[in-house]
């Protein structure tokens, strides 16, 4: 299959990227290199990438409709796989025009073409935050998300509504990919894992918002790798929301507990005021995308952090 995957040299989009690679799809990748964090990363991120004759890499915006077009025109695109955006929370509250922008204009140029190009499969990443602060776990995708908290929060219910009139109004086949605090090697470094351990490493003080009983349902990159491409590969796809969680959600505590034993050394902390935007908690039901296509996340948190210790320390 001929699969476009946008925001391909980010964190997640490069291990989606890998690992259609070796299986054999041909992908074309697009991504803008946002300076929201160091351009070497995704550069680095990329490099296997680049060494893969059935790869090609268009640096370009979503934003950027003539360039989207011709990135269409001149390839037979099968499926898309969405994952570029703006990413975070407390950014978008002081950048909110952006944050539309590309997340939700950007998404409705990419549907436009799969509507011109008769492109009929797409898969769209939203984010466990459209729940906002509901006091009902496991998060269901059947629940109310008519309540987001933050900016970002906002663009992914807005864009998971878009895609379903495209679908209705185009029979665009769609899934809608809520996913779940990732984590793992390449993350971005302003997520709290990554940061956690980099300040840990040069034995510096982190910061906990609250009193650190917030939880996050912390869910592995490669198991979310397998759930996206399961629903890409799924033959009988018309419009569906999907969980992509572990189902295990850990306080904010027993995480930076858990990076203490893997760095095997003393994490000194400091508590300080929670942060606008931000939700209590994430827990992800995970039982209609284990029913649907059989999603089993295989990565324990012990086992996660590990291996992303591993990687960091390399």
């Amino acid at each position: 299959m001929k699969i476009l995957v946008t925001g391909a040299a980010g964190f997640i989009g490069s291990h989606v990227c890998e690992r259609l690679l070796k299986q054999g799809h041909e992908v074309i990748g697009i991504d803008n290199f946002d300076t929201f964090y160091s351009l070497e990363i995704k550069e680095q991120n990329i490099q296997y990438l680049n060494t893969q004759s059935n790869f090609k890499l268009y640096r370009i915006d979503i934003r950027n409709v003539e360039a989207l077009y011709e990135v269409f025109s001149n390839n037979q695109i099968q499926a898309i796989i969405h994952l570029a955006a703006k990413a975070g929370v407390r950014p978008s509250i002081l950048q909110v025009h952006d944050y539309m922008e590309v997340n939700v204009l950007g998404l409705t140029n990419l549907l436009e073409l799969c509507k011109t190009f008769q492109v009929m499969r797409f898969i769209f990443a939203s984010s466990s935050s459209v729940y906002g602060n509901q006091r009902k776990t496991p998060f269901e995708e059947t629940d109310d998300v008519s309540f987001p908290i933050s900016p970002y929060a906002a663009s992914k219910r807005s864009g998971e509504l878009i895609c379903y009139s495209y679908h209705h109004l185009h029979a665009i086949k769609i899934a809608c990919m809520r996913l779940f605090t990732v984590y793992g090697p390449r993350q971005r470094p302003d997520l709290a894992i990554h940061k956690f351990i980099e300040l840990a490493m040069r034995n510096e003080q982190i910061e906990l918002y609250g009193i650190g009983d917030t939880m996050r349902d912390y869910t592995f990159v490669s198991d979310i790798v397998s759930g996206i491409e399961a629903i890409t590969m799924q033959p009988d796809l018309e419009f569906e929301i999907f969980n992509l969680g572990n189902g295990n959600p850990i306080s904010l505590v027993d995480m930076v507990r858990g990076l203490e034993v893997a760095l095997d050394k003393k994490i000194p902390i400091k508590y300080i005021e929670k942060q606008a935007g931000d939700v209590d908690q994430t827990h992800a039901s995970i039982q209609k995308a284990a029913d649907y296509f059989g999603y089993k996340p295989q990565v324990s948190f012990e086992q996660g952090i590990k291996q992303f210790v591993d990687w960091y320390r390399k």
